[in-house]
């Protein structure tokens, strides 16, 4: 008996472990570690429609129980990552989420069709990207954009469409009921907090880009509420994510109304540390005789 097993969106996960999108690459970086058929699913690298080159400057700075970054993206296109990328993934055994960004609406639906040719299950959509054509507001960031573009995208696709949101935006609630209205078949949440470091020495801020987006284990408590928050307002399943380390952490984030998780920071951390996680949370279910599924919403 598989007693970590849980269904997310119609589709059995051997767990609720899911790697999230830019701290595992593509999947295979981290199989001299453990084979990483063992996981619940990996999201990959964020892609869109054209390639990208990222931000220039320092992209990665250490802070109390985290990490600022400043990636900007940096990814080879769709285009090249159906071709050089998916298919290695495809086959590594676990459930797949491709992670698809855009600066405009059309780059998203282009994408998107593009995908449909693959197979792999679920697109998680990053909507915190800026869109070029109202301004430079990301699509998270409130109603309007955010319905517009996951309903044109949710008319495109033939993968089961997650949203991940922003704790950036003003509303949180609001916007992940956009992307319910949308049509989003879960969402994702939440992204990077908005955070900000001094090079003292140099007397100058570390990012060309002045700010940066803030994970690991500093920001679990607001992520949590963050969950619990939106789990009490939509009706979809929820991917909670933000400073996860433990099984504790996995199971905490289940009981405030995820029905599956993402890890990031910590593989950074500790390379070893999904492995060690479904380890601990195998044991402990085992020990308790309690299945995964039940802690889902526990806390009301």
């Amino acid at each position: 008996m598989n007693r970590s097993e849980i269904e997310f969106c119609g589709i059995k996960l051997k767990n609720p472990l899911i790697m999230a999108s830019g701290t595992y690459g593509y999947g295979e970086e981290f199989l001299s570690y453990y084979n990483p058929k063992i996981l619940g699913g990996i999201s990959s690298k964020g892609i869109t429609r054209y390639p990208k080159a990222g931000n220039p400057g320092v992209r990665i700075w250490e802070t109390p129980s985290g990490i600022l970054n400043s990636i900007g993206l940096e990814n080879p296109g769709v285009e090249e990552f159906v071709k050089s990328y998916l298919p290695k993934m495809t086959k590594l055994g676990t459930e797949i989420f491709v992670n698809l960004g855009g600066n405009t609406a059309d780059e998203y639906v282009e994408g998107a069709e593009i995908l449909n040719d693959y197979d792999f299950s679920f697109i998680e959509l990053n909507i915190s990207c800026p869109n070029v054509h109202q301004g430079g507001m990301a699509f998270c960031m409130a109603w309007d954009p955010c319905f517009d573009v996951v309903s044109r995208v949710k008319k495109v696709t033939k993968k089961r469409l997650i949203v991940k949101l922003s704790p950036n935006a003003p509303n949180l609630i609001e916007v992940a009921k956009a992307a319910e209205a949308g049509g989003a078949d879960g969402l994702s949440l939440v992204n990077t907090f908005l955070g900000m470091a001094i090079d003292f020495d140099r007397r100058k801020n570390v990012f060309e880009n002045d700010y940066a987006g803030l994970s690991g284990p500093a920001i679990k408590p607001l992520a949590l509420k963050m969950v619990h928050e939106v789990y009490r307002n939509v009706k979809i399943p929820i991917i909670g994510l933000g400073g996860i380390t433990s099984y504790k952490d996995v199971l905490e984030f289940l009981m405030a109304g995820a029905s599956a998780v993402q890890m990031g920071t910590y593989n950074f951390m500790n390379p070893y540390g999904a492995m060690e996680i479904i380890k601990d949370l195998e044991n402990y279910l085992d020990e308790k005789k309690e299945e995964a599924k039940n802690f889902i919403g526990l806390i009301k």
